[in-house]
């Protein structure tokens, strides 16, 4: 396990950078977590925010990096799978390696996820959101990997080499680097079925039984995350200081709702980031 650190944050766009920035210059030390492009890099034109006329989202995107490396920001890569409140720190598991912090900022964009009917009552009961953390539960049993990221066959390989019996299912054509001891099966999942524990899925056209669902995503849905966090609606629910309804956790960004603008993450970033080091002051003091 990592040394404790002030604060991690999840999501390294201009919120995350932001937070990470703003953390940074009141001297609290930061580790920062993303696994995926951000989504202003991909906007072709921004006007809106200010001091910056006429330049494209991807232009941005590289300054706000710039910024952060100057100042010593690492972008680590990795998903964040769970967070565990533990008293006066988190416990924050990254693909199976577990980093300790006293607060936690959430700044992963807007969430699209759907969570597929069973996915949250089995949490934990054979659906599982990383195979290095979970793998070694289901050797001697069936599993199904559902391809939602890009990295999901070399999870589904893994998991057939530790000697779990692997069933890989997608909606894109089979991986050629796909183990060939491994079923493939073309399609997407529908429903996960169980009462206690994971039974079966449902692909729409048939009912494959199996003891594990390992649903590889590019990101785990914010309630998925952490137990008894509030939305509103699909977004965090934050009081003035970015602070989510867990003392210690804050969001920022999009993930908090509209307006989904780039002036509006960089800003949350900040509040964020100030109060959560406001509040580390106030608690060693």
């Amino acid at each position: 396990m990592g040394d404790l650190v002030d604060i991690i944050i999840i999501g390294a766009g201009p919120a995350g950078l932001s937070a990470a920035v703003n953390a940074l210059t009141r001297g609290k030390t930061v580790r920062i977590f993303s696994n995926k492009e951000n989504y202003l890099t991909k906007a072709e034109q921004v006007d809106n925010h200010l001091g910056f006329y006429h330049v494209s989202g991807k232009e941005l995107m590289d300054k706000f990096k710039e910024h952060a490396e100057a100042m010593g920001i690492k972008i680590e890569e990795g998903m964040v799978v769970n967070i565990l409140p533990l008293g006066e720190s988190f416990m924050v598991n990254i693909n199976g390696e577990i980093a300790e912090s006293k607060k936690v900022i959430l700044a992963m964009g807007i969430s699209k996820i759907k969570e597929l009917p069973g996915e949250a009552k089995l949490l934990g009961s054979g659906v599982s959101y990383c195979a290095t953390c979970d793998g070694m539960l289901y050797r001697g049993k069936n599993a199904v990997v559902w391809d939602q990221s890009k990295d999901a066959w070399e999870e589904a390989n893994f998991l057939q080499s530790i000697g779990v019996n692997v069933t890989f299912i997608s909606k894109k054509p089979q991986p050629e680097n796909l183990s060939n001891d491994i079923k493939f099966i073309n399609g997407s999942i529908t429903e996960i079925i169980g009462e206690n524990t994971v039974e079966a899925i449902n692909t729409g056209n048939e009912t494959i039984n199996t003891d594990a669902v390992f649903m590889l995503r590019d990101a785990v849905a914010p309630t998925a995350l952490i137990d008894g966090l509030e939305l509103d609606g699909n977004f965090i629910n934050v009081d003035k200081h970015m602070e989510t309804n867990i003392s210690g956790l804050y969001a920022a960004g999009d993930i908090t709702g509209k307006p989904l603008q780039l002036s509006k993450a960089v800003s949350e970033g900040l509040i964020a980031a100030q109060h959560a080091a406001l509040q580390i002051d106030k608690e060693e003091n």
